[in-house]
């Protein structure tokens, strides 16, 4: 046990973050740099060591926290990287953009704040990659055996670097022009730069892991001709396509997907766009939805000079404390402020997009709305309570309906679909079509950072099994796993 007072003695203290007038004029991480290594220390060493860690349970990945917490606290900053990577290939995207269900369910959080467990990830996995002590692992030989990866979001990489330390030939496709998937396009700079991708590409490659960009698998390449290529596929493509809003005027300009939004802004930061071509600058803006995706637009409107931002969600406003409903360890629907939400614009709960209104160009400039109530279950309009706000940018940020069907992989494979509209897979994660996996979201629906490590980790194992008849990798989830909660 790190600290055996710890728990008793330390306040929780958790990251500092830049000064809002500073941060909205850039777009790099909002935390203050090095404002962690002072404190996390003992912020370390108010882990208990429980008998019965549940943040294990709460993590799909099964991290090590107990014991990497205790390194930290004994600046054993080594061992502590070497514990944190034993079960997570990448550490500092969980640490910058997990919600962190392992901090719900850390057991001190019973009667008091929580371990700050995923800051004191990041600071472990950022020493080691300052220390050089992130280094390429490449397999002591080869198998011979070939596996195409299709996406190269977190489920995707984590599938390949598995696959390619045990000795198999990885190639990653990925159809847009960079390597990262969502995380390249889909999070804003502020939340995770995009070096920490970068070098860990960079890693991957080393290790003999090989790369196509800009070759998306059913337009580019017919997928039963990848098949037989490859001696396994494994499908990582996402849930990528976006829950649309069909009401009145939908049809007008200015009114976009949050993915169309959200990559033009970081095509900016990549330097292959002067200024984005969907900007709020000047405008009104309205974003719909309430989750992390929409908080991510509320950020990059406030960078790009909205003249204001509202921000809509058709449910209640959660409250601030663990409700009764909700009890620990599961993971709690609560208030939520982000770094986004710290710079402005407003939040309304509870109100439905009824229509919008456009100029006599086309152009959205109103949007329409009513409050919501739930009745016998149900959710009703409240009359009288019909409204209009400006809207000259609306960015629709309602989640994702599963993977894309447009481009032809689904039918060229041959694959059979849930009842949820994902693939169908296995309990190897292997799905109808012999030799074909697939990991994180196109299986399993959107989902979180870590749970798409989690799948790309397991997805490894079956393919590994499927290829040379048993395997020693970790499968941390299977398929059917579900996140601890009610």
């Amino acid at each position: 046990m790190a600290d055996p007072k710890g728990f008793l003695t330390t306040g929780r203290e958790v990251a500092e973050t830049r000064p809002v007038a500073e941060r909205v004029r850039d777009w790099n991480e909002v935390y203050v740099p090095g404002s962690l290594l002072p404190i996390i220390g003992k912020q370390a060493g108010r882990c208990m060591d429980c008998g019965i860690p549940f943040c294990h349970n709460g993590c799909p990945l099964g991290n090590l926290i107990p014991e990497w917490n205790d390194y930290a606290y004994r600046d054993d900053w080594r061992a502590a990287s070497e514990r944190l990577h034993a079960t997570n290939n990448f550490p500092e995207f969980t640490g910058r953009l997990c919600p962190a269900p392992c901090e719900a369910a850390c057991v001190l959080g019973i009667n008091q704040q929580p371990v700050t467990i995923k800051n004191v990830e990041v600071t472990i996995v950022d020493k080691a990659w300052a220390a050089g002590d992130v280094t390429p692992q490449p397999p002591e030989r080869l198998s011979g055996k070939t596996v195409a990866v299709i996406g190269s979001g977190p489920a995707g990489l984590a599938a390949a670097q598995q696959l390619t330390r045990a000795g198999h030939t990885v190639a990653v496709y990925e159809r847009a022009d960079r390597v990262g998937g969502l995380l390249r396009y889909g999070i804003p700079e502020f939340k995770m730069e995009k070096r920490h991708i970068n070098r860990r590409i960079e890693q991957m490659r080393a290790e003999g892991t090989k790369f196509r960009t800009e070759v998306e698998i059913g337009r580019d390449i017919d997928a039963a001709k990848l098949r037989g290529r490859y001696d396994a596929v494994v499908i990582a493509a996402g849930a990528t396509t976006s829950r649309d809003l069909p009401v009145p005027g939908r049809d007008l300009k200015g009114i976009h997907f949050a993915m169309e939004y959200l990559p033009m802004a970081n095509k900016v930061q990549e330097g292959d766009l002067t200024v984005s071509p969907i900007s709020a600058e000047g405008k009104h803006v309205v974003v719909i939805g309430g989750g992390d995706t929409g908080a991510d637009c509320v950020g990059t409107a406030h960078r790009q000079g909205a003249a204001s931002v509202t921000q809509l969600e058709i449910m209640p406003r959660p409250g601030e404390e663990r409700g009764a409903n909700q009890p620990w360890p599961t993971f709690p629907m609560l208030y939520k402020v982000t770094s986004a939400h710290e710079e402005g614009g407003e939040r309304v709960y509870s109100v439905s997009t009824t229509h919008f209104e456009g100029d006599e160009d086309g152009n959205v400039q109103w949007l329409h709305l009513v409050e919501v109530e739930f009745t016998d279950g149900k959710l009703v309009q409240k009359p009288g309570t019909e409204r209009r706000i400006p809207a000259q940018l609306v960015t629709l940020a309602m989640g994702f309906t599963g993977t894309d069907r447009q481009n032809g992989l689904v039918e060229q494979f041959g694959l059979e679909l849930d009842a949820r509209g994902n693939i169908a897979r296995d309990a190897d994660y292997a799905t109808n079509v012999p030799g074909v996996f697939v990991a994180g979201d196109a299986g399993r629906g959107q989902s979180l950072i870590v749970w798409a490590i989690a799948e790309g980790r397991s997805a490894a194992r079956g393919v590994d099994r499927y290829l040379t008849g048993t395997s020693t990798l970790p499968a941390p989830v299977r398929p059917t796993d579900r996140a601890l909660a009610v």
